[in-house]
């Protein structure tokens, strides 16, 4: 498939960089300078630009096979609308180019899932440092939602830098109310990359968690 991906240079990004050219994709990274996309293959181009800027977001997505979003930032502190503004102009460049398949990673904690990042954070972290990123999380997915693309929203327990194990639980009872539970970005670049061809969670939230039960306060980016 050619793929373009979101988000290309952050944990989750590069982890779904790699591993969809290891699976056989053509990849088109898209990043805001050059120079942070240290992984070079045949297979694998840059779009250089910014997601607020919609006409480089058309020029990535036109003639793609599927879309795939990791996209953060670190300004965790600061009001912003940066996941919010990037996805709408993801979704209409989509719509724009009739590409229909959106793969796009949130976080638990959001939406229907509240609650379900542990006390840390839902008492803590969540209302004291990362309120503004969790509420334009929600309005990120509220765009993604109200669109008419085949769209899935992965939303992952607290994120490490482990190893792709390839032992994940998925759906929607995932989480939990007391304590954070963790799962490697690798693990959640390989579960958003089965979902570019699976219905099985198409219009749907699914969270994902490491499969091994451990647990950690872990990161969000």
């Amino acid at each position: 498939m050619n793929l373009v991906i979101f988000g290309a240079t952050g944990g989750t990004g590069r982890a779904l960089v790699e591993q969809a050219l290891d699976q056989g994709h053509t990849v088109t990274a898209f990043v805001r300078k050059a120079s942070r996309m240290c992984v070079k293959h045949r297979r694998l181009r840059l779009a250089i630009g910014d997601v607020l800027d919609y006409g480089t977001v058309e020029a990535a997505i036109a003639g793609q096979d599927a879309v795939l979003s990791a996209l953060g930032h670190k300004r965790w502190l600061i009001k912003t609308s940066i996941l919010s503004r990037g996805t709408r102009n993801i979704v209409a460049a989509m719509t724009k180019c009739k590409v229909r398949r959106f793969v796009c990673e949130t976080s638990l904690g959001v939406g229907d899932s509240r609650g379900r990042l542990g006390i840390l954070y839902t008492f803590f972290l969540i209302p004291l440092l990362l309120y503004f990123y969790f509420q334009d999380k929600e309005l990120q997915e509220k765009c993604i939602m109200q669109s008419s693309l085949d769209w899935i929203i992965v939303r992952p327990a607290a994120l490490t830098n482990g190893k792709q194990t390839g032992v994940v639980r998925e759906g929607k009872d995932i989480g939990s109310l007391l304590f954070t539970h963790r799962i490697s970005r690798a693990d959640v670049a390989s579960f958003m990359l089965s979902e570019l061809r699976d219905d099985r969670y198409l219009k749907d939230t699914p969270g994902v968690e490491s499969g091994a039960g451990s647990l950690t306060t872990g990161y969000l980016r």
